[in-house]
């Protein structure tokens, strides 16, 4: 029996060829791609905007910083929990105009949240959180063992 390695003139596929066979195989890989993480779609969303943020890490803390425009700082809540700073909160409509022919809202709206998984070493009863001009800073201090946990490893050489 012949195998096909083409699929048919007028669009149908026998399911057996070549072709099948790969298109299967990419949309099986790229469906178990994304199984148990969040949807992307969904993951920090911001008013229909993504929350960006950064994570620096210093020898005494670790710093985040997240955009968050037009949400003040009492719409803001930020936890630690279990190794995991999640920030979280609302951003809410601020300004309807209504006129005779026309209807404008010009801000957006909508729950936002993100977390990030730390180290264990950070000093939970020192963390501070500061929000200015839209960008929220978290600084979390380091343990003081923690500081002292990196240590220089000599590379040899194989040979």
């Amino acid at each position: 029996m012949a195998r096909q390695f083409l699929p048919d003139l007028f669009g149908r596929s026998s399911g057996n060829d070549v072709f099948s066979n790969l298109h299967r195989e990419v949309d099986r890989v790229f469906s178990d791609f994304g199984r148990g993480m969040p949807a992307l779609s969904d993951f920090g969303r911001l008013g229909g905007m993504a929350l960006k943020a950064n994570i620096c890490e210093t020898e005494n803390a670790i710093e985040v910083t997240a955009e968050i425009p037009g949400v003040k700082p009492e719409e803001i809540d930020v936890q630690l929990k279990d190794g995991r700073l999640t920030i979280k909160g609302e951003k809410k409509e601020e300004k309807d105009d209504k006129q005779k022919d026309y209807h404008i809202v010009e801000r957006s709206y909508g729950m936002f949240e993100r977390s990030f998984t730390l180290p264990g070493d950070v000093d939970a009863e020192k963390v501070e959180a500061s929000f200015d001009k839209g960008v929220l800073t978290v600084t979390l201090p380091k343990l003081p063992e923690a500081k002292s946990k990196a240590q220089k490893i000599a590379v040899k050489s194989a040979a």
